[in-house]
């Protein structure tokens, strides 16, 4: 199927993904997994969650191979890969800005009707815990889809609060209640945190925690948004040509405010945020800056948390 693995698609902490192609002709990207927590956890969670769905906006999963210590999981082929790819104006990997705002913009609306459909459409709740652009996949027409479920977990749809015994997520992505209670239970509006946190990366074109700014009061970019939304400031996005683009720019941030909101009943639902997004510019508000927000954070201060991202939400 993948030629003795010779075309591989990246790499990761789980393994190594690769092109392949079934024998109808079909392309296929098959990731082989390296390393399994307990008795294959990321993999049985990957294969119950994603299998349950059917959705425009989560990748497909064509089958997986599940021999000794063999797993793998093959999943539909997404030309453009993944959307890191195209966000950040530094790394040495990206393409960015070959993105036009609209299309910045139509990627934004759909991974939120992936994740409205995770928490609302699905027989089973799911919540990702995982949402950050490494995991957003892109089709030939730049159609996002959510990708890598291993650390979703599965709940009743009456069910609201989520019973963990450690955190997980990436650095970053992190919604706070999962770091620590006292800020809220954890949910699916964690997932909305992620999301937020993900759309401002894409408006601003750099990571949100990045060792590289000369500025410490940049580090936490939050922050620094916010005083761009002052009264009197002139929000300028890069790229922004059109008042359209400004529009949509200007529409992203604020929804993605409101979606980084400490508490986590003060976030938006996933269907509240499609509201939003689809609405108009003069119906949105500055949201309240979260108290994290107003703190200076280092690289160093942040919680030694690796593995994935936040959860999910419903107002």
């Amino acid at each position: 199927m993948t030629k003795s693995f010779s075309n591989k698609l990246g790499q990761g902490g789980y393994g190594d993904v690769y092109r392949g192609k079934l024998t109808n002709g079909r392309l296929v990207a098959v990731k082989f997994l390296k390393k399994s927590k307990g008795n294959g956890e990321e993999f049985i969670n990957e294969v119950a969650s994603i299998s349950r769905t059917s959705h425009v906006n989560i990748v497909a999963l064509h089958g997986f191979c599940y021999e000794r210590k063999k797993r793998a999981l093959i999943y539909e082929f997404m030309l453009n890969g993944s959307l890191d790819k195209f966000i950040y104006d530094q790394e040495p990997s990206s393409t960015n800005r070959n993105l036009e705002w609209k299309t910045m913009y139509q990627i934004a609306v759909g991974i939120a009707r992936g994740l409205e459909y995770l928490h609302r459409g699905c027989n089973t709740r799911i919540v990702h815990f995982d949402i950050k652009p490494h995991n957003i996949l892109l089709d030939e027409d730049f159609i996002p889809k959510i990708a890598d479920f291993g650390l979703a977990k599965l709940c009743k749809k009456k069910e609201s609060i989520i019973s963990m015994l450690g955190a997980r997520g990436t650095i970053g992505y992190i919604a706070p209640e999962i770091v620590c209670r006292n800020f809220g239970e954890v949910s699916h509006k964690s997932d909305v945190y992620s999301y937020g946190m993900m759309i401002l990366e894409m408006v601003s074109g750099r990571k949100n925690i990045d060792v590289r700014v000369s500025h410490t009061s940049k580090i936490y970019f939050p922050s620094w948004i916010y005083k761009q939304l002052e009264p009197g400031k002139d929000f300028e996005f890069h790229g922004v040509v059109t008042e359209e683009e400004k529009e949509l720019a200007k529409k992203m941030v604020l929804v993605s405010l409101w979606c980084i909101q400490t508490v986590p009943s003060d976030r938006p639902s996933m269907t509240r945020v499609v509201e939003m997004l689809e609405g108009g510019l003069e119906y949105l508000q500055v949201p309240p800056k979260p108290s994290l927000a107003s703190q200076t954070r280092s690289p160093q201060h942040v919680s030694p948390i690796s593995s994935s991202s936040s959860s999910s939400s419903t107002a």
